[in-house]
């Protein structure tokens, strides 16, 4: 089942995959709905500082365009950088190479990070606008860039979101590197931080080295709808950095949001995105309405995302049928008025007394309830040998690789195999290895949550 719109160059589809077939007295109802965004492009094939009629003289009748994106980027400044010093030089090498993949008249800035947060770049609270000046301008400002200071990235965070907030433009987008522990403000206080950037802008952020806390770097990502990831060697973050800038200046649509209907008697259960990465989005409910929530989804460039629903319906007799849920993707509209349906999908709900419809699963649902159950054990896994439980580690990280043998998820496999030595991965006998990197175990914490598509 699909439908469709278009918003700019964009064509979004949703795909509801689902049994809908239920016991007599069955009350929930899976379904995986997949959406995609295609035929993109039409910003990102031309300048976004494209020339537009304009009556001053002083301007020669023209005047750039207002910009459509808008990116800060974080560069932690802390001591710890300068040990080695080949961090700081990488991540200086890193933060200008993604600012050379900016387009011409994306709005940007650069934020110095320690124990409090200073504008590199341009500086007087104002974002540049990219081009061959400002770009080299900007490289030169991070060669003055010097390591010394502590660690506080709630205030990075909120100076972000403070530049971002001078622009106009609807994508907005923070890149965040830091090489240490928020070591220099209280747990709350970034807390706060996130909660108040949540829905604000995007922001992936990354962990160079292996000193900095795994769940913190994946708890901004996760609060501000970007993505975590590790760089255990300096010398990889400009081409990490590269990556994801042209994902970002890949986003042409903000603030989607998926929209749920629910039926009287009917409530919403769950809702996670679970691919490309898995994230749980429940608790991000904004009631719109009777029986009507929004869940945002950030902004979309030429992409397809899994999302796994699950609600609890009255239960009902065998031969009974109901619309169990409505799923919409909607974009809010500049004058507030009722936001505009992208596109829409139906999850249906039927009771029927043949055992072998209704105990079926449906093979995407199947699939990302393992890839759920995967991640899960890692990171208990994970915890248990942390904590000096061995036996309990075992058993978790050898749940995990029989559920990423299972799945095909490889690269997840790849990663399992360097904290345990593998002795049957189809039943998950496992032995944990004596000695285990910090970079391998690191790594692993942190890429649990990457998921692989389903073969449709």
């Amino acid at each position: 089942m699909a439908n469709f719109s278009k918003s700019g160059g964009h064509r979004f589809t949703v795909d509801v995959y689902q049994n809908a077939h239920l016991p007599e007295g069955g009350r929930e109802v899976d379904a995986i709905v997949t959406v995609t965004a295609t035929g993109g492009g039409s910003t990102a094939t031309m300048p976004l500082g494209s020339l537009v009629p304009h009556q001053s003289p002083s301007s020669h009748g023209l005047r750039p365009a207002e910009p459509d994106a808008a990116v800060v980027l974080m560069v932690d400044c802390s001591g710890s950088m300068d040990y080695p010093p080949t961090k700081m030089r990488n991540a200086r090498a890193a933060t200008a190479a993604a600012i050379d993949t900016l387009r011409d008249g994306v709005a940007f800035a650069v934020v110095a990070g320690t124990h409090q947060a200073k504008e590199a770049y341009p500086g007087g609270g104002r974002l540049a606008l990219a081009d061959a000046t400002t770009r080299q301008q900007a490289k030169e400002a991070l060669r003055r860039l010097t390591p010394g200071g502590g660690t506080a990235i709630g205030t990075w965070l909120r100076l972000a979101d403070r530049l971002l907030d001078s622009s106009e433009a609807p994508i907005r987008h923070g890149i965040l590197l830091t090489d240490g522990r928020n070591e220099h403000e209280e747990p709350d206080a970034l807390r706060a931080s996130l909660e108040h950037c949540a829905g604000r802008f995007t922001c992936d952020a990354r962990g160079v080295g292996t000193d900095w806390e795994v769940k913190e770097v994946t708890a901004i990502a996760s609060a501000l709808l970007g993505t975590a990831d590790i760089v255990a060697d300096p010398a990889g973050l400009a081409a990490d950095f590269t990556r994801m800038m042209e994902t970002a200046m890949g986003k042409e649509v903000a603030d989607v949001a998926l929209r749920l209907w629910t039926p009287q008697g009917a409530e919403v259960k769950f809702l996670k995105q679970v691919a490309p990465a898995l994230e749980t989005l429940t608790e991000r409910r904004v009631e719109v309405g009777p029986r009507i929530g929004d869940y945002p989804t950030g902004s979309w460039g030429d992409e397809s995302r899994d999302y796994h629903l699950c609600v609890r319906v009255p239960a009902a007799a065998v031969g009974e049928e109901m619309l169990a849920a409505r799923v919409s993707l909607v974009l809010p509209t500049p004058d507030g008025s009722s936001p505009r349906v992208l596109a829409q999908g139906l999850v249906r709900a039927i009771w029927t007394d043949d055992l072998a419809a209704s105990t079926s699963i449906n093979a995407q649902v199947a699939h990302y309830t393992g890839q759920a159950e995967l991640a899960r054990y890692i990171q208990e896994g994970l915890d248990l040998r942390r904590s000096g439980d061995l036996d309990g580690a075992t058993a978790k990280l050898g749940r995990a690789v029989q559920l990423a043998n299972r799945s095909g998820n490889a690269d997840t496999a790849k990663l399992l195999a360097k904290v345990v030595d593998v002795v049957d991965a189809a039943t998950g006998t496992v032995r944990l290895k004596a000695k285990v990197t910090a970079e391998a175990q690191m790594t692993l914490e942190t890429r649990s949550t990457k998921t692989v598509r389903v073969k449709k």
